[in-house]
């Protein structure tokens, strides 16, 4: 994947999906739960199939899942006459790129297609009339599952509901219990937690690290994740609630932005790009020792250290707070041939037991309220038996309400590649931070 995808999430989640396996089983669910479940209100339209049967396209980008929890034919089991069919594409820029184009000209959409939660705002506020309005087929009487901000986020200005919540990203933080012996520093989760309380006190125990880490092993993978899992904390990064830029201006983007600095200039960080070969190849080696993770990412690392990191990865709670990077939606676009049926999909699909398969199977953390509860005893062995399912519930609970913007995408990408020129050439912080301003003007027009 290519390094310049590094600062989206949608890149590592749709790399971590496919890679990864969740080592969490989870116990039978009960028919007749999954029938309530199903359900997911009273849709108003007709069935768009005159003999009932349905071919249901989903385009995602990257795997949600789905198929790999089985709950493509647990569904088509429980709806006979229905058969689903998904597409994805592995970048979620390429796939966001190809949908902007068939939206434009009304033909090749699918059925339901994904929205990363980074583009949320642009079909909100830019393309509601492209997408079905939910609330035609029921979802007004979902919103009571789902937390305020998810909600929200893909409300349009009209209170359109034009998408409904796969998972959420809240973060952790994710280390090496052997490499951190090796250097003496403490393994306990909820000592580091105290000890890391504040990102200085996470990079104060970084330069203990350096001070005497194994060979080629550094303190974090590069400071691009720095950044993003610590303007992930903020309420508003890119643009404020009125939609107006402030990044330049933001006194929490600035602190994300010198934290990072300081990290980069005092090789804390092992440089490497994340998404590419090397930095997969980097799991294994031990080239670093902590990663900030959102729970998504649980996945990716058992994918990419195999075996034999099992037990020698802990998580612990992140520094400074709650934090959120990623989330996803499903939509149905207004060109869909079968909307009623791509409803009654993703109204199944989002509900809690589904989601809460998912996380088990997959490590995607739910959006619903109830999926959440549903797992919050969840630990995982691979993990050293982390409570993964308390850590990153308290995160999703406690995470702030994100004021979300149309070119946030673009703007982490730029201030992320300009990170990169401090830690990998050495450019200059200054002349970094102007390189990222014209590259904003640029990108955001």
């Amino acid at each position: 994947m290519p390094a310049a995808r590094a600062t989206t999430r949608a890149a590592g989640k749709a790399a971590g999906r496919a890679a990864g396996r969740a080592a969490v089983r989870l116990g039978a669910v009960a028919l007749a739960g999954t029938l309530l479940a199903a359900c997911g209100g009273s849709p108003e339209g007709a069935s768009d199939s005159a003999d009932g049967k349905v071919t249901i396209t989903v385009d995602l980008f990257g795997s949600f899942g789905y198929e790999e929890a089985g709950l493509y034919a647990e569904y088509e089991l429980l709806h006979p006459g229905v058969t689903i069919k998904q597409t994805d594409t592995e970048d979620e820029a390429d796939y966001w790129k190809s949908l902007q184009t068939r939206l434009a000209g009304g033909g090749g959409l699918a059925d339901v297609q994904a929205v990363e939660v980074g583009r949320i705002a642009s079909v909100a506020q830019q393309q509601s009339g492209r997408f079905e309005d939910l609330r035609r087929y029921g979802a007004d009487a979902l919103k009571g599952g789902f937390p305020e901000a998810a909600w929200a986020a893909a409300t349009g200005r009209s209170g359109e509901i034009l998408g409904l919540g796969t998972d959420v990203g809240p973060e952790a933080m994710c280390f090496r219990t052997d490499l951190f012996a090796r250097a003496g520093l403490p393994t306990d989760r909820e000592e580091l937690a105290k000890k890391w309380s504040t990102w200085e006190g996470y990079l104060e125990l970084g330069r203990q690290y350096k001070a005497a880490a194994p060979d080629k092993s550094a303190w974090l993978d590069s400071v691009a994740s720095l950044y993003s899992v610590m303007i992930g904390q903020e309420k508003e990064r890119y643009h404020d609630a009125s939609g107006r830029l402030v990044w330049e201006t933001n006194p929490a983007l600035k602190a994300a932005w010198e934290a990072s600095v300081t990290a980069a200039q005092g090789g804390l960080s092992a440089r490497l790009d994340q998404w590419s070969p090397q930095w997969n190849q980097a799991f294994a080696a031990g080239s670093f020792a902590t990663l900030p993770c959102p729970a998504w990412m649980l996945g990716y690392i058992k994918g990419q250290a195999g075996d034999a990191g099992k037990g020698k990865w802990d998580v612990a709670k992140l520094p400074a707070g709650a934090g959120n990077w990623g989330g996803s939606y499903l939509a149905v676009p207004r060109a869909a041939k079968h909307k009623k049926e791509a409803y009654e999909l993703i109204s199944w699909l989002t509900a809690p037991e589904q989601q809460a398969k998912v996380f088990r199977k997959q490590g995607n953390f739910p959006s619903a309220t109830g999926a959440i509860a549903q797992i919050s005893d969840a630990t995982d062995p691979y993990f050293s038996n982390a409570p993964i399912g308390r850590i990153f519930g308290d995160a999703a609970k406690a995470a702030p309400v994100q004021v979300l913007g149309v070119h946030d995408q673009n703007i982490a990408q730029q201030i992320t590649n300009a990170l990169g020129e401090v830690e990998r050439k050495g450019t200059a912080p200054d002349q970094a931070w102007a390189n990222a301003r014209k590259g904003v003007a640029n990108t955001t027009g």
